[in-house]
C-alpha cells in the first residue's frame, strides 16, 4: 500500500491579505473579500471548468504553505479557547497538521475571462493569503453538504462577540470603497493572537497598505495607514 502521495498545485489564490496575520480564522467570515483563484499551466483548461457557473458556492482544497513542520503534535491550542487550553488536532480546524491541508468553503461570484491567465474564478469569503497553493476544487452541493442540525462542539460553547472598529475618516480615504467595506469586516473579525491583551500596537498587511491598530475596551481604533514594506 502507497503510503505517500503527489498532490499537484492547480491554481494559486490572488487577493489582499499578504501575511498571515489578519486572515479570517474561518471561510465566510468575510463575504466582502474578493479572492482571484488563477490556474496553472496545464490546468488553465477552460473545458475543466465546464458547468461550474450553475453553482454558487464551491469547496477549496488547499496547502497551509506558511505552517509546514517536520513534525506534529496530537494536541493544539485552538485561538477559540483563548489559547489556554489543549484540544485534539482532528477536534479543530488548526493549521498544524500531519499533513497541512485546508478545506475552505467560498462563494462563486463570476468567472472571469482574461487573456494572459485564462479563465479565473472571482470568489468571495476565502480565509486564504495572498499566493495559497489549491489542490482541489469541487462544487458544494446543499442537500449534501449542509448539515443544519450539526453539533459544533467547544466551538459552541465559547460566544464570540465582533469588535467595534474605530477608521478615521482621514485614514479610510487612503482605500478603495470595495477594499474599505472588506477591511472593515477583517478588523472587526479581531485578527489579534487570543492570548495577547489589549495594550500593544498591533500592524496588519492590507494590499499594498500597513495598517497599525489598537484595541481598547472591545474597539480596535486604526491609528495609521502607511504603504506597505
Amino acid at each position: 500500500m502507497n503510503d505517500t502521495y503527489e498532490l499537484k498545485t492547480i491554481a494559486r489564490v490572488r487577493n489582499d491579505l499578504r501575511e498571515k496575520f489578519g486572515i479570517p480564522r474561518q471561510s465566510g467570515l468575510v463575504p466582502e473579500l474578493l479572492s482571484a483563484v488563477v490556474f496553472e499551466e496545464p490546468y488553465r483548461n477552460p473545458d475543466a471548468l465546464r458547468g461550474i457557473e450553475g453553482f454558487s458556492h464551491l469547496w477549496l482544497l488547499w496547502a497551509f504553505s506558511e505552517s509546514v513542520r517536520d513534525k506534529w503534535s496530537p494536541t493544539v491550542r485552538p485561538p477559540r479557547l483563548g489559547g489556554n487550553e489543549r484540544v485534539g488536532v482532528f477536534a479543530t480546524r488548526s493549521p498544524f497538521r500531519p499533513n497541512p491541508i485546508g478545506l475552505s468553503c467560498v462563494g462563486l461570484v463570476r468567472v472571469e475571462r482574461t487573456k494572459t491567465e485564462g479563465d479565473v474564478l472571482i470568489v468571495s469569503g476565502a480565509d486564504l493569503m495572498d499566493g495559497t497553493p489549491i489542490f482541489d476544487i469541487k462544487p458544494y452541493i446543499a442537500y449534501a453538504d449542509a448539515r443544519p442540525d450539526a453539533l459544533c462542539g467547544f466551538v459552541a460553547d465559547v460566544p464570540w462577540h465582533p469588535l467595534a472598529v474605530d477608521l478615521p475618516e482621514e485614514l479610510a480615504a487612503a482605500f478603495a470603497p470595495e477594499s474599505r467595506t472588506a477591511l472593515l469586516k477583517l478588523l472587526a473579525n479581531d485578527p489579534r493572537p487570543p492570548y495577547h491583551g489589549d495594550s500593544r500596537l498591533y500592524h496588519m498587511r492590507f494590499g499594498d497598505k500597513d495598517i497599525a491598530f489598537t484595541v481598547s475596551d472591545g474597539t480596535l481604533h486604526v491609528v495609521e495607514v502607511k504603504a506597505g514594506t
